[in-house]
């Protein structure tokens, strides 16, 4: 994929809306680790039980001097939703334009069934305090992920 984000790589600059009516801009974490987590949709089985496995941690994250941020298409309003309905503790971003799924790289192709479309790419970056990349987790599984990702945020 040509113009790929890689990890050394400065991450791209963003500014989203998110859940609680405040907004999100990759300059206002300068300092701290930002873990950018991008899943496909609200309220469906791997993305509800991807952000229950990082609220479940968040504390952990935040010690470690991290935020969490989850990034989707989906509107505020159903991120508001999604995050009641579910207790969640992770901030979640609206990027309905999709200008920061293309700057990441994480609008793509899918296929189900034999049907393509474009869909966002399940994937996790490790963003450090000078807004550097330090790591990427593409085509994400689930199942002990944000264990993983909190390992490389005490590690970083």
């Amino acid at each position: 994929m040509p113009g790929e984000l890689k990890e050394g790589a400065k991450a791209p600059p963003f500014k989203l809306p998110t859940d609680d009516g405040g907004e999100i801009a990759l300059k206002d974490c300068a300092g701290k680790k930002l873990v950018l987590y991008f899943y496909p949709k609200d309220d469906t089985s791997g993305c509800t039980k991807e952000a229950l496995d990082f609220s479940e941690r968040i504390k952990a994250f935040e010690k470690a001097g991290a935020i969490v941020v989850g990034v989707s298409k989906d509107s505020v309003a159903r991120h508001e939703k999604f995050k009641e309905k579910h207790g969640l503790k992770v901030a979640l971003a609206s990027d309905e334009s999709g200008r920061m799924l293309d700057a990441y790289g994480v609008w793509v192709e899918k296929s189900m069934y034999g049907r393509k479309y474009m869909g966002i790419e399940r994937a996790t970056f490790l963003i450090d305090g000078k807004g550097v990349i330090r790591r990427i987790w593409r085509k994400v599984k689930v199942p002990g992920h944000a264990e993983e990702v909190l390992e490389a945020v005490k590690a970083l």
